[in-house]
C-alpha cells in the first residue's frame, strides 16, 4: 500500500523512462512513489519494494493511487514469456484501485511502414515482439472501452538521453563518439530514423495523464524532425567537439555476439 504521506502518483520501474516521469512530476511539485523489485531509490520520490508481476502485490501497492505510470518491462529476451503477464497484473491492480493507467509503449506493433508512422495505423505486426506489443495495447484499449479502467499510452521510437545505456543510441553509441572513436551502428546509417529524447517521453506520459480528452488512445511522443543516423551522430559530434565516424555492424557479427549475449540474440 502507498504510504499515507505520499503522493497518489505511482511509477512502476526505475529505468530512464521512469526517471523522466519522476522528473516531470517533480517539476509540478509532485513527489511520486516509485515501485521496483529491488527498492531502487530515485531522488525526489518515495521508494517501495514490490514485485508487480504478482497480482496481489501489485494490487496492494496501488491501493489509494490515482495515477500509475507503467514503465517497467522484463529483460528484452524475456518479452514473449513475461510481458503479457506483467501487464495483466498491472491492469488488474489499476482496475481494483480505480487508478488511471498510463502505459509507456513503443512502435513495434506496426507493420513495416511504407509511409510515416501515425497513430491511426493498424497494429498488424507479424514479428514476435511486434505481435505481443499489438496484443498488449488491444487488451488495454478493450479494458478502457468496457469501462473497467481508464487507460492512455505514449509510443516512442528508439530513445536517447540521461541514463539511457541500452539503446541503439546508448552507451555503445555515445561512448565511442565522445572519445572520438569509430561508432558501430545497427542498420544503414544513411536511412532515415526517428529518435526520441527520453525527457520528452516522460513529459508526454505525464501530460497525457493530465488530459482526459486523450484517454482511451495511444499517442506518439513528439520528436525532432526525422534525420539519418549519420546526421544524428554528426550533430552530437559537433556539440562534443569530436568527429562522427560510423561503421555498420554486419549481420554475421550480430549473430556471433548473440551467441553469447541473450539480448543481442533476441535483437
Amino acid at each position: 500500500m502507498i504510504p499515507s504521506s505520499s503522493s497518489s502518483h505511482v511509477v512502476f520501474g526505475a529505468g530512464p523512462v521512469a526517471r523522466s516521469v519522476v522528473a516531470s512530476l517533480t517539476a509540478r511539485g509532485v513527489r511520486p512513489v516509485v515501485v521496483t523489485r529491488s527498492g531502487v531509490k530515485i531522488p525526489d520520490s518515495v521508494s517501495v519494494r514490490a514485485d508487480i508481476s504478482d497480482v496481489s502485490a501489485a494490487t496492494v501497492v496501488l491501493a489509494g493511487a490515482e495515477v500509475v505510470y507503467q514503465c517497467a518491462q522484463p529483460a528484452y529476451q524475456c518479452w514473449p514469456q513475461e510481458f503479457p503477464a506483467l501487464q495483466a497484473s498491472v491492469l488488474h491492480a489499476a482496475r481494483s484501485s480505480g487508478a488511471l493507467l498510463v502505459a509507456a509503449e513503443n512502435l513495434y506493433g506496426y507493420a513495416p511502414p511504407t509511409t510515416p508512422l501515425t497513430e491511426d495505423l493498424p497494429l498488424t505486426a507479424k514479428t514476435r515482439k511486434g505481435a505481443i506489443r499489438a496484443a498488449m495495447w488491444q487488451q488495454l484499449e478493450a479494458a478502457h472501452r468496457s469501462g473497467d479502467v481508464r487507460v492512455v499510452a505514449a509510443r516512442a521510437s528508439d530513445f536517447f538521453g540521461p541514463g539511457v545505456a541500452v539503446s541503439t543510441v546508448g552507451d555503445r553509441f555515445f561512448g565511442p563518439l565522445l572519445a572520438d572513436k569509430t561508432v558501430r551502428v545497427l542498420g544503414d546509417p544513411d536511412f532515415l530514423h526517428t529518435y526520441t529524447y527520453v525527457g520528452d517521453f516522460g513529459e508526454a506520459l505525464v501530460r497525457l495523464s493530465e488530459s482526459p480528452v486523450t484517454w482511451g488512445s495511444a499517442w506518439h511522443v513528439p520528436n525532432s524532425p526525422t534525420i539519418t543516423t549519420r546526421q544524428f551522430a554528426e550533430r552530437a559530434a559537433a556539440i562534443a567537439g569530436t568527429t562522427a565516424t560510423l561503421r555498420p555492424v554486419a549481420d554475421w557479427q550480430l549473430r556471433l555476439i548473440g551467441a553469447f549475449v541473450p539480448a543481442v540474440r533476441e535483437m
